[in-house]
């Protein structure tokens, strides 16, 4: 069984700071947006995050926006920045089990490596990092989990994804792969309606399922 993690909302308590960030960074283009607004965007890369809410207030939404918005994101990092309880000590045991363990985000790699960074996981972590630059479509399309999957030399039945979005969530459930889903960023309700095989209230609930025994 080959494990890949999703990492804003899974591993690292990253979806209140890029929130922030979001609101401060569209605010300087002249909208006053609601955390709520950014929720359907959840997991779906930052283009969509940003994008949709701009579009949502009428704005056109600009490459600029997102780099202005990383821009605060970076700044407030290296104060805000946590893991998820559970996050490191899961990382070293499934790194015992049978199979690869991968990391798949919709981030850009600059961001997850700095986010990784200051939450301190370390990146030699994962056999495998794949970030949503590297394919055509993002979350919920299945492409990032099948192209991790590809990479690994894995058959997407023999993946388990850790989720916490339901983008992310209905990404691996098209991908063909069974899906743990945390909540950290959605209800109980809303990741099973979405199609997770298991929902858990946090990353120590995991290694107990009967998937890892």
């Amino acid at each position: 069984m080959h494990i890949i993690f999703d990492n804003d909302g899974v591993l690292v308590d990253s979806e209140p700071v890029i929130n922030t960030a979001a609101i401060r960074g569209l605010k300087e283009y002249g909208v006053t947006a609601r955390p709520e607004d950014f929720l359907p965007f959840v997991g779906a890369g930052e283009d969509s995050y940003i994008g949709g809410v701009a579009e949502k207030y009428g704005l056109i939404y600009r490459t600029g926006m997102k780099e202005r918005v990383q821009e605060i994101y970076y700044d407030l990092i290296t104060d805000r920045l946590k893991p998820h309880k559970g996050a490191l000590e899961l990382l070293t045991k499934v790194s015992r089990l049978p199979g690869q363990v991968a990391l798949a985000s919709s981030s850009d790699h600059e961001k997850i490596r700095a986010s990784l960074h200051a939450a301190g996981i370390p990146a030699d972590a994962f056999d495998l990092i794949v970030s949503g630059e590297e394919v055509p479509h993002k979350k919920p399309s299945p492409d990032i989990y099948l192209e991790t999957a590809r990479r690994i030399g894995a058959e997407p039945a023999d993946c388990v994804v850790i989720e916490d979005a339901v983008n992310g969530v209905m990404a691996a459930k098209a991908a063909g792969m069974v899906c743990v889903a945390v909540t950290n960023s959605f209800s109980r309700e809303q990741l099973a309606e979405a199609g997770a095989d298991h929902v858990v209230c946090g990353l120590s609930e995991i290694l107990s399922l009967d998937l890892f025994n």
